[in-house]
C-alpha cells in the first residue's frame, strides 16, 4: 500500500539545482495503463525532474538501437515520465535526455538511468568518464542500473564498473532497507520479467531478483542495481495488454521509490 501524504521541500543544490517537489497520495496506481489519453498538461518545462539516460560504450557495440544502452528507448522513459506526473505531484519534463558519463551536464541532474550494462561484453568506461561519474556521485548524484541477468552479466557489468570504487563494496538491500519505503512499501525487489519471457520466469535461468548498493560514508545509496529484474520493460510495455499489468504496476512502485530517494537523500 502506499504511503500516507507525503509534503516534502527537495533540496537539489547538492548538485546543481533546487527545487520543491510536493507528493500526492497516488489513489489507483496505474490509472496510466489504462489509455494513452492527451496528457500535454502534466508537463513542465521548468519541472524538478527529466529523466536522463546514460549512452555508455560496450566492449562489443552494435546489436539492436546501436547499443545496449538504447534498450526499451525512448517509450520506457516517457512512459516513466508520465507515470511520475500522474502518481505524485512532482512536476516533470515531458522529453527524457541521453547523456554520457563524462558529460558535465550530468551534474544538473540528480537521478541518472542506465541499463543492460551486462550485455555485449561489459561497458567500457574511459578514465574520464570513471572520474566525472564518480564526482557526480559523491556531490550527491544518484544512478539506476537496471535489467541485466545472470552471473555471466554480472561478472561482465562488474569488471569495469567496479573501477569507480574500488574501495567500496556493491552490498545487497535487505527489503526494510527505507529505499522500499519512500513512497510506497514495497517488500524489497521484485523481479519483472521483460516482455519477451513469460509470466513468473525471468531470463538467464533467474527467476529472483536482488537490489545492490554502493553507499557513501554516510550510508546513503549512490548507485542502485535492478539485478535480474527489468523495469525498463514494465514502462515501455505499459499500454501493452500482453504485458500483465502486475509487472508493469511493480516496475512504476519501485521507480517512484527511487526516484523520490534520489531527491531527498
Amino acid at each position: 500500500m502506499p504511503m500516507i501524504l507525503v509534503n516534502l521541500n527537495i533540496q537539489l543544490q547538492k548538485i546543481g539545482k533546487i527545487g520543491c517537489v510536493f507528493i500526492a497520495y497516488p489513489m489507483c496506481l496505474l490509472q496510466v495503463a489504462t489509455g494513452q489519453e492527451s496528457d500535454n498538461d502534466l508537463y513542465d518545462v521548468g519541472g524538478e525532474f527529466a529523466f536522463a539516460r546514460v549512452q555508455y560504450d560496450s566492449y562489443y557495440d552494435g546489436g539492436w538501437y546501436g547499443g545496449p544502452w538504447a534498450t526499451d528507448f525512448p517509450a520506457a522513459d516517457e512512459n516513466f515520465l508520465r507515470g511520475v506526473a500522474r502518481l505524485t505531484n512532482v512536476r516533470v519534463m515531458s522529453q527524457p535526455i541521453v547523456l554520457r558519463f563524462d558529460s558535465d551536464e550530468i551534474f544538473d541532474y540528480p537521478f541518472l538511468y542506465a541499463l543492460e550494462m551486462g550485455r555485449n561484453g561489459g561497458l567500457s568506461l574511459s578514465t574520464a568518464e570513471l572520474d566525472n561519474l564518480r564526482e557526480y556521485l559523491l556531490r550527491g548524484g544518484f544512478l539506476l542500473i537496471d535489467d541485466f541477468w545472470g552471473e555471466r552479466q554480472w561478472d561482465a557489468f562488474y569488471t569495469d564498473f567496479s573501477r569507480i570504487f574500488p574501495d567500496r563494496e556493491l552490498i545487497e538491500l535487505n527489503p526494510d532497507h527505507e529505499i522500499f519505503h519512500t513512497f510506497y512499501d514495497i517488500e524489497g525487489a521484485q523481479m519483472i520479467p521483460g516482455r519477451g519471457g513469460r509470466q513468473g520466469f525471468g531470463q538467464a535461468g533467474m527467476n529472483n531478483a536482488s537490489n545492490h548498493a554502493i553507499l557513501d560514508d554516510n550510508g546513503r545509496v549512490m548507485v542502485l542495481v535492478n539485478w535480474n529484474s527489468d523495469m525498463g520493460d514494465g514502462w515501455e510495455h505499459t499500454y501493452d495488454q500482453w504485458y500483465p499489468t502486475e509487472y508493469a504496476n511493480s516496475a512504476y512502485r519501485l521507480g517512484i521509490n527511487y526516484l523520490i530517494y534520489s531527491l531527498t537523500h
